[in-house]
């Protein structure tokens, strides 16, 4: 009990260190901010060399013939977005919606609007890759409730943060282990409006359940099956986004419907289908991903 609660205090401790540095820089303009960005890259790839055998052996599985040069050139070019990314985040605590709607753009928002302007429920999945982050503002052009599905934090303190941050955009956030029993409660409940649940869905199993082994690079690799078993049970329309990098800072995104009809498709299909759309994604622009996961923690050969 001891233990517990000195843990719980250090946490708070942290928070509160932590939290008004945040709060300030989020206040900074971003000219400011990408310089700081630039100081923290010099930190975090030449001084600590944060996960750096992680991201170069991701980059290695996934393309094998990759030269030494266009390994370092896509490896530096990641850890400058990584810390980009980071600067962005905390910039969202305070950036108004007429700044987010000039910095983040959707190129064909009438494919969701079939779904969220007729009162159909749909899914939205996506991967690590790009302003993930941002792409919560989605719902600052609907009049929609929206559900994101994320990892609880460790840290109390700061997962309440984080919820608050993305939670401005009109998201509630679910747990991913309450996932499942959240979408049937709203699916059972009465709505006007459509509802969107939004998954990162490129997460590494740890366990035998709920995974497929989908093609992914030279490889198969394990994908968690429960957005497309969620989709079947409750007849939800699944679509995939893809997000480029226009600029520092600018990002635009495009819709692509992977189904309407998810009940018609054979098992695994799905899941298939956005590993393959992941990858076209990642070919165009591979220093956008988030290569500091281990996205191949598990890994078998095409032939297996």
């Amino acid at each position: 009990m001891r233990l517990l609660k000195k843990y719980n205090h250090m946490q708070l401790l942290i928070f509160i260190l932590v939290y008004p540095l945040m709060w300030v820089l989020s206040k900074f303009p971003f000219r400011a901010l990408y310089i700081i960005s630039d100081i923290a890259f010099v930190l975090i790839y030449h001084v600590i060399g944060y996960r750096k055998k992680v991201v170069r052996n991701n980059i290695k599985i996934a393309y094998p013939d990759i030269s030494a040069e266009k390994l370092k050139t896509t490896e530096r070019k990641f850890y400058h977005h990584f810390c980009d990314i980071f600067i962005e985040m905390i910039k969202t605590m305070s950036i108004s919606e007429t700044e987010m709607r000039k910095r983040y753009t959707f190129t064909n928002m009438e494919v969701a609007g079939k779904f969220m302007n007729h009162n159909r429920d749909l899914i939205l999945c996506l991967g690590h890759y790009a302003s993930y982050e941002w792409v919560l503002s989605l719902h600052s052009h609907y009049d929609n409730k929206g559900y994101g599905i994320y990892k609880r934090i460790k840290n109390k303190h700061f997962d309440k943060l984080i919820r608050d941050i993305r939670g401005k955009w009109k998201t509630t956030l679910v747990v991913n282990k309450e996932a499942k029993t959240k979408i049937a409660e709203v699916m059972k409940g009465t709505h006007d409006k459509a509802v969107l649940f939004g998954f990162i869905m490129d997460q590494s199993p740890s366990n035998n359940r709920n995974k497929h082994w989908a093609k992914f690079f030279n490889v198969k690799t394990p994908f968690f099956t429960g957005v497309e078993t969620i989709a079947k049970e409750h007849n939800l329309p699944l679509l995939f986004l893809g997000t480029k990098k226009i600029k520092r800072g600018y990002y635009e995104s495009t819709f692509t419907i992977i189904t309407e009809t998810p009940r018609e498709h054979k098992d695994f299909e799905l899941t298939d289908t956005f590993a393959n759309l992941l990858q076209k994604q990642i070919d165009i622009a591979p220093e956008y991903y988030f290569w500091t996961h281990k996205r191949f923690k598990f890994v078998k050969g095409l032939d297996e």
